[in-house]
C-alpha cells in the first residue's frame, strides 16, 4: 500500500485530502506545519509528500528544500491558481516538486480536485525527485559532460530582436517540445543550452494552468540565450525564439503571409492534456514538411505526443524521447519509445546538443 503524508495547516483541508487519498487505497498520516512534516518523515517513511505552499511557520518553500535535501521524497504541491500563487509553485517544481494540484477554494470544491489529487499522487509515486542543487551548477555539470561544446553560449548581454521589432523571415523549421510533469526544471536542462543563434524558432506544449506558463516563459528567458516567450496570442516564430503555449488551451502552428505561426486555439476537450502535444505536432506536419520538424518527448506521464511524434518520425521528421535515467516520470517518453517514434533516447542535458547538431548538420 503507498503512503501518503498529507501536510496543510488546515485541520479541514487535512481531514478532506485525507479522505479522498484514503479512499483510493492509500495509508494517509498528516501533519500541520513543516516542522512537524519534518518530524514524520523518518517515522512515517511515506511514498509520496502533499504539501500546502502556504503555511505559518516553515512555510510550503522552505519545507520542500528541507525534504529534497535531507529525505528526498516526490512532493506533490498543491497551491492557489493565482499570480502569487503561481511565482511560488513555478518555484517548488524547480526546486524539485514533482507536480502541483491547484487548492479549492471552498468545502464543496474539494471533491472536483479528487481524480485529479489521486492520478498525480499515484504517478508522483513512480517519479524519481531530484535532489535540489542550483541551476548553474546544473548548466556547468551538464556542459562538462557534453563533447564538442564549441555550439554552445553564455547568456548574452543583449537578446536578438523580437517579431515586433523584425521585418526578417523565420527560418523554415521547427524543433516541437511536448512536457508534462518534471517539465519546468527539466526545460531548464535543454533551453539554456540552446545558442543564441539557435536557427530554428522552439515551440514548447507544457501541461499546466493558464496561470503558470506566463511566468514559466518568464524565468526561463532571463535565464536562457535565446528569447522565450508565451504565445498568449498569435506569434510569428524566428530563430532565437522558443514560445510557450499559454496554459488552459491549445497552440497550433499555421501559415500567415507565407510565415510560420504559433496560433493559441481553444483547449479540444475530447483530448486529456491540455496545452496538447499531439494537436501541437499534428498542426505542424500540415504547416511545414516533415524533413524540417524535430520532436521531442520529454518527461510526464500519460501518452501525449507519442502518436503524433511517431507519425513525424514515419514522414521523415527526426525525434528525441528522454531517457529514464532523467526522466522524473517515464511514461510520455516511453511510449514514443515503445511505439518505435523515437529517433535518439537521451537524457535531458543532452538534448540541447543533439537538436543544434541536427539542425546545423
Amino acid at each position: 500500500m503507498l503512503k501518503v503524508l498529507v501536510v496543510d495547516d488546515s485541520a479541514l483541508m487535512r481531514r478532506r485530502i485525507g479522505d479522498i487519498l484514503s479512499s483510493a487505497g492509500f495509508e494517509v498520516e498528516t501533519a500541520a506545519d513543516g516542522a512537524e512534516a519534518l518530524e514524520r518523515l523518518s517515522g512515517f517513511d511515506p511514498d509520496v509528500v502533499t504539501l500546502d505552499v502556504t503555511m505559518p511557520g516553515m512555510d510550503g518553500l522552505a519545507c520542500l528544500k528541507r525534504i529534497m535535501i535531507e529525505h528526498p521524497k516526490p512532493v506533490v504541491m498543491v497551491s492557489a491558481l493565482t499570480a502569487d500563487g503561481a511565482e511560488v509553485t513555478l518555484e517548488a517544481l524547480r526546486l524539485g516538486a514533482v507536480e502541483a494540484v491547484r487548492k479549492p477554494t471552498g468545502v464543496g470544491a474539494i471533491a472536483g480536485i479528487a481524480e485529479e489529487l489521486v492520478d498525480t499522487v499515484r504517478a508522483a509515486a513512480g517519479s524519481r525527485p531530484r535532489r535540489v542543487q542550483g541551476l548553474r551548477e546544473r548548466l556547468r555539470r551538464a556542459r562538462e559532460r557534453i563533447v564538442g561544446e564549441d555550439f554552445l553560449a553564455d547568456v548574452p548581454r543583449s537578446k536578438p530582436q523580437t517579431v515586433a521589432d523584425s521585418d526578417g523571415d523565420p527560418s523554415e523549421g521547427l524543433v516541437l517540445i511536448g512536457v508534462s510533469t518534471g517539465g519546468p526544471r527539466t526545460l531548464e536542462d535543454i533551453l539554456p543550452l540552446l545558442p543564441t543563434d539557435f536557427p530554428w524558432p522552439v515551440v514548447v506544449a507544457q501541461h499546466m494552468p493558464a496561470s503558470f506558463t506566463g511566468p514559466l516563459a518568464r524565468r526561463l528567458d532571463i535565464i536562457s540565450a535565446v528569447t522565450v516567450v508565451e504565445a498568449a496570442a498569435a506569434t510569428a516564430l524566428q530563430p532565437g525564439m522558443a514560445c510557450i503555449a499559454r496554459g488552459g488551451a491549445d497552440l497550433q502552428i499555421v501559415r500567415r503571409g507565407g510565415r510560420l505561426c504559433a496560433q493559441p486555439v481553444p483547449a479540444d476537450e475530447r483530448r486529456n492534456w491540455h496545452p496538447n502535444v499531439d494537436r501541437l505536432v499534428e498542426s505542424a506536419l500540415r504547416a511545414i514538411a516533415p524533413s524540417r520538424l524535430i520532436g521531442v518527448l520529454l518527461t510526464g506521464m500519460g501518452s501525449d505526443g507519442a502518436a503524433s511524434m511517431t507519425e513525424l518520425r514515419r514522414q521523415g521528421g527526426r525525434t528525441i524521447a528522454e531517457a529514464e535515467a532523467s526522466a522524473v516520470v517515464f511514461g510520455m517518453p516511453q511510449e514514443l519509445i515503445r511505439r518505435g517514434g523515437a529517433d535518439m533516447v537521451l537524457p535531458s542535458d543532452r538534448v540541447a546538443q543533439q537538436v543544434t547538431r541536427w539542425v546545423r548538420g
